[in-house]
């Protein structure tokens, strides 16, 4: 059998306000084709289908309809989806009466019975392969938040040990329904130890990244664990438990990243390979420089040595696909003009700024006592908060004042609090 695991495509995204859509056009268009030119049997989403708990009309249309043209084209294609922390739970369960109609399955939220039992129905499913038999079973796990997990007694770390219960519980039940010659497929979007993130568009999540998930959750018998939440594409300890990292670069700090999808081929009741199929950088990031700052003049200069022309209005191209341009600039004082300046060495050019970054020096500070000016949305909730509290109180935060602060802005992100 033969899997396309994906995730985070964070649709509804924008770069320094900058609209992701025609990205995201672009990156569905490619992965319809890439589904039927290697024969894939399942596509599974591992959350963060939305940059949001409240995306767009024209995100969710682009979401349904990719799935409406990936059902009408490949008939017996299996599609799961599960909810993100970027996610609404309701609003990707919402529709789900729909979607199971036409054999499309979407997890939102742990699902539970109104005993409060999991729904074991809702998040295990069998994958069939293109002649309709039963090949494996994916335990879709969505994004766990501390509410959703159980109290484990005498445990040292409440959530990590909350989360490695309900995969347990989960994949016992699969254990129970799955035939001989069958693997397990564990979806999840979590935070694993031993791995890297992009700390300007990846939240820290189940409070906060000291609590970092062992890769024990997933034992040997998982043939392939489908992960999602951090953007780089990466595995964690074994081959088979992998991110598959965002298709699109999300942050100024990921253009450097191998986007990617990955197709897995099952055999049995393992896992025979894993191919990462690379994603078309439809959009170029740029930063002027490379790294570090540059002083005005030899920014000036820089930009200017630039390309010059916009994309030509062909193949679908439009000003849209114009790359993306975040220059870097070391100051000892403020200068009202620069921006003006910057913005004229760029006439003509096919890049288009999107940030302008200030790195304040020369005020009789050391080097490494310099700053740079932040823009508000670059603030991560967590960082403000411990630097406030670190002008109140020595040292970090309390592990449980962060954890409860984390869930507090996670309410708030999906529209919960009151």
């Amino acid at each position: 059998m033969r899997i396309l695991h994906t995730s985070d495509w964070h649709l509804g995204h924008t770069l320094h306000d900058v609209s992701r859509e025609r990205e995201h056009e672009l990156f569905l268009e490619w992965l319809l084709e890439a589904i039927g030119a290697h024969g894939a049997d399942a596509l599974l989403i591992a959350g963060d289908v939305f940059d949001t708990a409240n995306p767009p009309a024209a995100a969710q249309a682009m979401f349904y309809r990719f799935v409406a043209k990936a059902r009408r084209r490949y008939e017996r294609l299996e599609i799961v989806a599960i909810g993100g922390n970027h996610d609404s739970a309701d609003r990707l369960d919402a529709p789900s009466p729909l979607l199971d109609g036409f054999d499309v399955r979407v997890v939102g939220g742990l699902a539970r019975r109104a005993d409060r039992s999991l729904d074991l129905d809702r998040l295990i499913l069998p994958l069939r392969d293109r002649e309709g038999e039963v090949r494996a079973w994916v335990a879709a796990v969505p994004f766990l938040r501390p509410a959703d997990l159980p109290a484990v007694p005498g445990a040292d770390d409440q959530l990590v040990e909350g989360v490695r219960a309900t995969y347990r519980e989960v994949l016992d039940a699969v254990r129970e329904r799955r035939r001989p010659g069958q693997a397990i497929v564990a979806m999840g979007h979590l935070y694993m130890t031993g791995t890297r993130l992009s700390e300007l568009s990846e939240r820290r999540i189940l409070g906060g990244n000291q609590h970092a998930l062992p890769a024990e959750i997933f034992p040997d018998d998982v043939a392939y664990a489908a992960l999602g939440h951090l953007h780089l594409a990466q595995q964690v300890g074994r081959p088979s438990v992998r991110y598959s990292g965002s298709p699109i670069p999300l942050s100024m700090s990921e253009l450097d990243y191998p986007h990617q999808v990955c197709l897995v081929d099952l055999e049995g009741e393992g896992m025979r390979s894993v191919e990462p199929l690379r994603v078309p950088r439809f959009v170029e990031l740029l930063r002027v420089p490379r790294s570090g700052a540059l002083e005005r003049e030899a920014l000036l200069e820089a930009l200017r040595a630039l390309p010059n022309g916009t994309l030509p209005e062909a193949d679908g191209a439009d000003a849209a696909l114009r790359p993306f341009l975040e220059v870097r600039v070391r100051q000892t004082r403020p200068d009202p003009s620069l921006r003006r300046d910057v913005e004229q060495a760029l006439e003509g050019k096919a890049a288009r700024l999107v940030k302008l970054g200030i790195e304040l020096g020369g005020d009789g500070k050391s080097l490494a006592d310099r700053v740079e000016l932040q823009m508000l949305d670059e603030l991560l909730p967590e960082k403000v908060f411990e630097d406030r509290w670190k002008k109140e109180h020595p040292g970090e935060p309390p592990p449980d004042l962060m954890a409860a602060f984390l869930e507090l802005v996670g309410d708030v992100q999906q529209g919960r609090a009151s």
